[in-house]
């Protein structure tokens, strides 16, 4: 397929990136959920839009069910990265949360070690995959110490660092200030999401109680400047997923979506898709529509995957053969604009 713009899905798959923000239950092939659903006799979990949060929550449950043993989980793993690869995506990043397993499926070590497994397995030339090991939210604090020592522990085997996930709005990041702050003195990168279900005031938190390297989510600062303005001084990374904040009511409409504005003002961005099962998207879905309908051009597409390419933890050697293929990418496609219905220059901004 080619846009009319002139960015094909050859030029995507071409675009070396990262994907920063994904959660290893939402990111199941679909075929693959629908044979699990089968095996086990369940229904596979709902996808599309949801309501809110806590009917999102639902769902996601409900794929995590799925998983049977821990031979169902390396499968996810090792399909996750041959996806990734096919898109041309050179690094990834995934959410897992060991203790929501709650032991039924093994130890927290022993899924973890399914998953660094998994990876291992679809590793090729092509792209590879690190942990972010997650906190819930929701759970007893007991089962952020869980995360925090089994982080530790495969610091060196695979972690890249600490998550922060669930109910935003009742859980804020400050009562999470200490379990970072270990985190970090162990050399572990903070990487929780906020601003998305609560407000501006949580991206705040995240970077300042929290010391967030990157902010999972993060759009509703642009509610706040000065929260803005934190952002681009420290140049914290926000991971940004349009689809699911659409799918997910954090956003109006796509077209609505303040990714433009964040861009605008100097924010740190990459695109991701986050948890691909539940919105039918994927990295390179989320790069053209922010081409074509948010009007994003080439030069910014490229800035985004240099971005998500640097604020991750991907290799050294890897990272540089990746930089060194986007500044082809970057010169062989041009300055193409995007003619999306915003009426964006190649910038990003909006034209005069």
């Amino acid at each position: 397929m080619t846009a009319s713009s002139g960015l094909t899905d050859a030029d995507l798959v071409a675009l070396p990136k990262a994907e920063l923000h994904l959660h290893l239950e939402g990111a199941i092939r679909a075929s693959t959920a629908e044979e699990l659903a089968d095996r086990y006799g369940m229904s596979a979990p709902h996808v599309g839009s949801f309501r809110n949060l806590s009917e999102f929550v639902v769902a996601y449950e409900a794929a995590r069910d799925l998983v049977g043993d821990l031979d169902d989980l390396w499968r996810i793993a090792r399909e996750l990265v041959e996806d990734a690869a096919a898109q041309g995506v050179v690094w990834s990043e995934v959410h897992v949360i060991p203790p929501t397993y709650a032991g039924r499926i093994g130890p927290d070590e022993a899924v973890l070690e399914a998953v660094l497994d998994g990876f291992r397995a679809g590793a090729g030339d092509g792209s590879a995959a690190g942990v972010i090991v997650g906190v819930n939210r929701g759970l007893p604090m007991a089962a952020a110490e869980r995360s925090l020592a089994l982080a530790i522990r495969y610091r060196d085997s695979g972690v890249v660092g600490l998550g922060l996930a669930g109910d935003e709005a009742n859980h804020p990041p400050g009562l999470f200030t200490d379990v970072f702050a270990r985190a970090r003195e162990a050399g572990l990168r903070a990487l929780p999401h906020g601003g998305e279900g609560a407000g501006a005031g949580n991206v705040r938190s995240c970077v300042e109680d929290l010391g967030a390297v990157r902010v999972n989510h993060g759009v509703r600062a642009v509610d706040d400047p000065a929260v803005v303005d934190l952002l681009v001084e420290r140049q914290v990374c926000l991971d940004v997923c349009p689809s699911s904040n659409v799918a997910l009511q954090v956003s109006s409409s796509l077209e609505e979506h303040p990714l433009p504005v964040l861009i605008a003002a100097g924010v740190p961005v990459s695109l991701s898709s986050d948890c691909p099962l539940f919105c039918a998207t994927s990295a390179n879905a989320e790069y053209r529509l922010a081409h074509e309908r948010l009007g994003l051009g080439i030069d910014t597409l490229a800035r985004i995957a240099r971005t998500s390419i640097i604020a991750g933890s991907c290799p050294d050697e890897r990272r540089i053969a990746a930089l060194s293929r986007l500044d082809t990418w970057r010169a062989r496609c041009g300055e193409r604009r995007a003619p999306g219905p915003t009426g964006g220059g190649g910038d990003g901004r909006p034209r005069p």
